[in-house]
């Protein structure tokens, strides 16, 4: 009775000591295992996490997340992608010899990110098993005792870690959030693999290119006939990419924006799932005037509106920013849906121009005259010709400038986005585009604009070009 007594007691005090090694361990992963360390241009944080399945997990935010199953142990590695350091990016351009070496200087980043990680997870699984063992049991045998069999617990799982490492996982990534269209959007995982290289020179190209673009911004000097001069910010087309929302926030704190004008299709899918890609709007530093593209569903409409300094136009609505009168409608297309598609696409943007038309027309009988009009398809826009002296347009993915017959300018924006993620499926890179457009401030007319392009996916260049209205 007695030895079966011992022995309950001792199987007692091993499962308590075991409770105590995995809470302490856990606790001090979560307390002091995180190691930040820079991956080339960007700063990321890297993290242990106790996890049945294993693998690795990637966080890119707002995009969402990319999982692997890169082993077999009861730890998870965590990435997160935090941010572009500014400084790091800025001396790409100032030393470009340095792209072709950037693809070798990440994966000794990587390589010393991770042992980093390995050594700080030791430290911080002895040190939490230490302090809960002395916290629970009085007794510093007790609590180096369990410090030590935490540190074997660990060694045992990098040893299962090492046995199962299976480097085809990135072959089969399991895709959260907005990366859930990736592969449609990116193309097959495989192809990514067998041109890794490739693609790494790629994104850091492309980063070159932000920060070219942030110089000529800089030094380009602004178009000032009087101080008082307008400032209108015209992006269209942004499709998911995160990289617009720093570049529009650069050109409206170098050129002091007074208002912000996209023409839609800020989304791919017009899913609720991107929706959260939007939050970063009423942080741009100017008033936003946001028209429905052919890719932005009612939801994208209805979650804009909801935003802070944002203002959705549709069905001929007009809002006066700092003087300046601008109207607009939405797309009357949603192409993802294609079961709602239209027999005459064509037809529905006349349409729908012609309603904007009809608006600005009541308008100006009202004596409310609208200065801009905005609409996502040029071919909506052509049907306000005579109704408003400019008149502000997307969807071609280039530009185009004209006076139409009845005096109304047309000006068609490029891609913000550069054609978002489906940019990797092109076989010639699709350039990012923006305009900053001059208005008097007494007439409120067009005196002058400049156009912004960056080079696209896999080019090093950055141009910004001045241009004065003519008459046709």
């Amino acid at each position: 009775m007695r030895a079966m007594s011992a022995t309950r007691q001792a199987l007692a005090r091993a499962a308590g000591l075991c409770c105590v090694v995995l809470i302490g361990a856990w606790l001090g992963l979560l307390v002091v295992g995180n190691v930040r360390t820079p991956v080339g241009p960007m700063d990321t944080t890297m993290t242990l996490r106790p996890s049945l399945a294993g693998g690795t997990k990637i966080n890119v935010s707002p995009l969402g997340a990319l999982e692997l199953r890169s082993h077999l142990a009861p730890l998870r590695l965590d990435v997160d992608v935090d941010r572009l350091d500014p400084e790091r990016a800025q001396s790409l351009v100032s030393h470009p010899e340095r792209i072709s070496g950037l693809q070798q200087e990440i994966a000794r980043d990587v390589d010393h990110g991770t042992r980093d990680v390995a050594w700080r997870s030791c430290v911080a699984v002895v040190s939490g098993a230490t302090a809960l063992g002395l916290a629970v049991y009085r007794r510093p045998r007790r609590a180096l005792l369990a410090g030590g069999l935490s540190l074997t617990l660990l060694a045992a799982c990098g040893l299962s870690a090492y046995a199962t490492w299976n480097p085809e996982s990135v072959m089969e990534p399991k895709y959260s959030g907005l990366l859930t269209s990736a592969p449609q959007v990116v193309g097959n995982a495989r192809s990514i693999v067998t041109e890794f290289g490739v693609y790494q020179q790629e994104l850091a190209k492309l980063v070159t290119n932000v920060t070219k673009l942030y110089d000529a911004a800089s030094t380009l000097p602004a178009y000032q006939p009087d101080p008082a001069t307008l400032r209108v910010l015209h992006v269209s087309d942004i499709h998911l990419n995160p990289a617009a929302w720093h570049i529009i926030a650069s050109l409206v704190t170098q050129y002091r924006i007074d208002v912000i004008i996209d023409s839609g299709d800020t989304m791919d899918h017009g899913s609720t799932a991107e929706n959260r890609f939007l939050d970063a709007i009423p942080d741009l530093g100017a008033p936003y005037v946001w028209v429905r593209g052919n890719h932005d569903s009612p939801a994208t409409q209805r979650y804009v509106a909801g935003l802070k300094n944002t203002h959705v136009l549709d069905d001929g609505q007009a809002v006066t920013i700092g003087g300046v009168r601008i109207a607009g409608i939405g797309d009357p297309e949603f192409t993802p849906d294609r079961s709602t598609a239209d027999t005459d696409p064509d037809g529905a943007e006349r349409a729908a121009g012609g309603r904007l038309a009809a608006a600005l027309r009541a308008q100006s009988r009202a004596g409310t005259p609208a200065d801009i009009a905005v609409t996502h398809e040029p071919a909506a826009a052509r049907e306000t010709d005579g109704t408003v002296p400019l008149v502000l347009a997307g969807h071609l993915h280039r530009r185009e400038t004209e006076v139409m017959k009845l005096g109304t300018r047309l000006k068609v924006e490029g891609s913000t986005g550069g054609g978002g993620l489906r940019a990797l499926q092109n076989k010639e890179p699709e350039q990012v585009r923006a305009s900053v457009l001059y208005l008097d401030s007494g007439t409120h007319r067009l005196q002058a604009w400049d156009e912004l392009t960056l080079g696209g996916l896999g080019l090093t260049t950055a141009e910004v070009s001045r241009h004065l209205p003519t008459p046709r």
